[in-house]
């Protein structure tokens, strides 16, 4: 027996060589600090967890649910995006419920392009991207994030031809890696150049909830015109804590939503009814919980920069998300440097070029432990006299 071409063409998974390595590291008995992850550390809040073990007891919810979700997440999605971003939706047209965003943005390759046509993706960018890539045998070209344009994709770059050939273009604010926010400005002209050359917009909102200073993100929906050619994804991984409950939504452009639809109709059905509740819930009850988690990785951030600081490591703090960008030690690879700090400093943090070729030259760092954590890790680094 053999693996299909297709499962063969798949890209090696980036994350679970990086857990592969601390895993290893962890096993010796060494006190590693692990800051390569993207997991959440915090529990889910308590009134989700009820809404859940609630849903659960009634038989009810023991059976199949709708193919396309309970009505009343659907429901929750689109009041949720009136509510926080004034962006009118249509819940019985425009939401589609998965089983988290990643499962959308790897499967629409396969519901809207044909094989051998064109994404845009960028780079650095989430690695899974290239998933949907491989299982829809499309071709992909990259838009650089240079941190001189504030991590934004310069459309002027794009040739004529990319123009033209591109039907789905991927983005993602605030960014992983680099913890860049958008600009309304930039999302005018997203909107704009979609319009101009036919391309279809996939904003991957996964941080969405989280930015910094009292700054909010900016839903690329909210963009006159941008339901027109586009859609968004939300998951609530990372605003509620439930990444491991694996749930989220699109909205956005009718055609789009259906496509996901449609596919999903033949490869699943849905999600298990009480965590569509408990989803429900965590969208329509008080959003305390998603202040206080934001308030959280802003002490955070802000532990971690003030220690780089203080041992000459010069790094910009993230607008948004809970990653930080931060550049390598003169002389080092970006892998070359995540080795190091691993195998003489027991820290572990994501080489930048694991998320693409611009990405060479920095590491991820998560500020997914606790502050003392975060600042021992700077002190073990600043003993290495790297700086």
């Amino acid at each position: 027996m053999e693996f299909s071409n297709r499962l063969k063409s798949l890209p090696t998974q980036f994350f679970a060589t990086l857990v592969q390595k601390v895993s290893g590291a962890v096993a010796e008995g060494r006190d590693v600090i692990n800051l390569g992850q993207g997991n959440p550390d915090q529990p889910t809040p308590e009134h989700i967890v009820k809404a859940l073990q609630d849903a659960a007891l009634n038989p009810q919810s023991h059976k199949y649910s709708p193919f396309r979700g309970i009505s009343e997440l659907k429901q929750a999605a689109a009041d949720f995006y009136k509510r926080e971003y004034d962006v009118k939706i249509d819940p019985d047209t425009e939401v589609a419920i998965m089983f988290g965003t990643k499962i959308g943005l790897v499967e629409l390759p396969l519901a809207m392009m044909n094989e051998n046509d064109l994404m845009l993706l960028p780079d650095p960018g989430y690695p899974d991207y290239l998933s949907g890539v491989a299982l829809a045998n499309v071709r992909f070209e990259t838009m650089p994030l240079l941190e001189g344009n504030d991590y934004l994709p310069d459309y002027n770059n794009l040739t004529t031809e990319q123009k033209m050939d591109a039907k789905l273009m991927y983005l993602n604010y605030p960014n992983n890696p680099t913890g860049a926010t958008a600009t309304n400005e930039f999302f005018e002209e997203t909107v704009a150049l979609a319009k101009e050359s036919d391309i279809a917009i996939v904003h991957d909102f996964a941080y969405g909830g989280i930015g910094f200073e009292e700054k909010k993100p900016v839903s690329f929906l909210e963009t006159e015109g941008a339901k027109d050619i586009g859609i968004e994804m939300y998951t609530l991984s990372k605003t509620y804590n439930m990444a491991g409950w694996r749930v989220g939504f699109a909205v956005g452009n009718p055609k789009m939503i259906e496509a996901i639809n449609i596919i999903q109709d033949h490869l699943f059905v849905s999600l298990f009814p009480p965590i569509q509740s408990a989803a429900t819930a965590a969208l329509n009850e008080s959003q305390q919980c998603v202040e206080e988690l934001v308030g959280l990785y802003e002490g955070r951030r802000n532990a971690l920069v003030e220690a780089c600081s203080k041992i000459g490591w010069d790094v910009k703090a993230p607008q948004g998300s809970f990653f930080t960008w931060l550049p390598v030690a003169k002389g080092y690879t970006s892998e070359e440097f995540a080795d190091l700090l691993l195998e003489k400093a027991d820290v572990a943090v994501a080489a930048g070029n694991g998320f693409g070729t611009y990405g060479e030259g920095y590491v991820r760092v998560g500020l997914l432990v606790d502050e003392d954590r975060l600042v021992e890790a700077i002190n073990r680094i600043e003993k290495l006299q790297l700086f």
